[in-house]
């Protein structure tokens, strides 16, 4: 039925802006992907060629906030900082956006998921919610400023 064709999709056609002078071979030159390790300058792209780029992790989609608490402010003189994160994220996620966020060399990271809890108010019963959060240790005279004094 023509109708169902309309929801097929279609091939796309690779399409170069090239000079009627250039040959196939040096158009194929002009194109080659980079070797691994390998980067490029803007410089050295050509027109209508893709770039792969990195993907950028956000600091709110991985940190929540910084857990601040007493013991946490006993931590802070052993070089290590307490946040709360996104129930998903890893520790390679946590140390790629505190090196990127805060500029220091992180050297390890400890995660605990904190269990939810009953808790009762009078008659009324609920449940605390649970959370995920990251010690995060930093190299020997490195600091975050977690609040602005």
């Amino acid at each position: 039925m023509p109708l169902l064709d309309f929801f097929k999709k279609k091939p796309k056609e690779k399409k170069l802006a090239v000079p009627k002078d250039q040959t196939r071979k040096e158009i194929k030159k002009a194109v080659e992907k980079p070797k691994k390790g390998e980067t490029r300058k803007t410089s050295e792209i050509k027109e209508g060629q893709k770039v792969k780029r990195k993907k950028a992790t956000f600091s709110y989609s991985v940190l929540k906030s910084p857990h601040i608490t007493e013991k946490v402010t006993d931590l802070t003189k052993k070089n290590q900082y307490v946040f709360r994160v996104w129930p998903k994220t890893n520790k390679t996620a946590i140390k790629k956006t505190t090196e990127d966020l805060y500029g220091v060399d992180v050297l390890s990271i400890r995660i605990v998921n904190v269990p939810e809890k009953k808790r009762r108010l009078g008659k009324s019963k609920g449940w605390r919610p649970s959370y995920k959060k990251a010690i995060i240790t930093i190299k020997e005279g490195q600091k975050i400023e977690i609040l602005p004094r």
